[in-house]
Parts: structure tokens; sequence; C-alpha cells
């Protein structure tokens, strides 16, 4: 008997596919645009302008930095879910190799361990 775990329907995982590099694309054209507006922001800073105006936008910026900042992480959660397709361990927590639910995997296709994984490791954080 193999300890590898059962591959996943391959519809199931195109379709997992699909909708990853959805996502994959949606948090690179978020980055970007972050990027670019923090580009903007800074250019018009050094300009003479009120030091109010520059602390609004240093504000809004910092916010935006922390989205930017969590798209980032969520980007990488899709990459290593794109590869577990390829290598075929989708659908399986890193952690413990358990089958990661289905409605799990519908509202987050990225998710790499089991909800109880995921609450455990933020306990200990």
């Amino acid at each position: 008997m193999s300890n590898k775990p059962p591959k996943l329907d391959a519809a199931y995982l195109e379709q997992k596919r699909r909708q990853l590099m959805k996502l994959r694309e949606e948090l690179r054209g978020t980055s970007n645009a972050a990027e670019a507006e923090e580009t903007n922001v800074t250019a018009e800073s050094a300009q003479a302008h009120e030091y109010e105006d520059d602390a609004q936008r240093l504000d809004m910026l910092e916010k935006e930095g922390n989205l930017v900042s969590r798209d980032l992480a969520r980007l990488a959660r899709v990459e290593r879910a794109l590869n577990k397709i390829d290598e075929g361990t989708y659908g399986y927590s890193d952690l413990s190799g358990q089958r990661i639910p289905d409605d799990r995997l519908e509202a987050m296709p990225d998710a790499a361990t089991t909800l109880a994984e995921q609450k455990a490791r933020e306990r200990t954080r």
C-alpha cells in the first residue's frame, strides 16, 4: 500500500488551476497598481506641498503598503498551490498530508493546510 495520497480528478484540478491563475493575475495587477501609485505620490511629495497633504499621502501609502504586503503573501501561496497541482499534492496539507476539505479549497483555493492546522499555527504566533 502506498503512502502517497490518491490523486484528485483531472477536471477538478484543471478548474482549480484556472481559478488560481486568474487569482494570480488579479494579485499581480493590484500589486503593480499600488506600486505605480506609490511612485506617483513619492514624486508629488518631492514638489512643494502642504505638510498636511504629505501626511495624508504617507498615511495612505502605509495602509496600501500593508495591503500590498498581504497581496504578496497571498501571491506566494497561489504560486505554491499551482506548484502543488504540478507535483500532484494539491488538496493535501503541507503539514500533515491530510485532505483539505473541498469547501475550504472552494473558499480559499490557495490553502496549503487544513483549517484546524491554520488556526493552531495562528495561536502559536
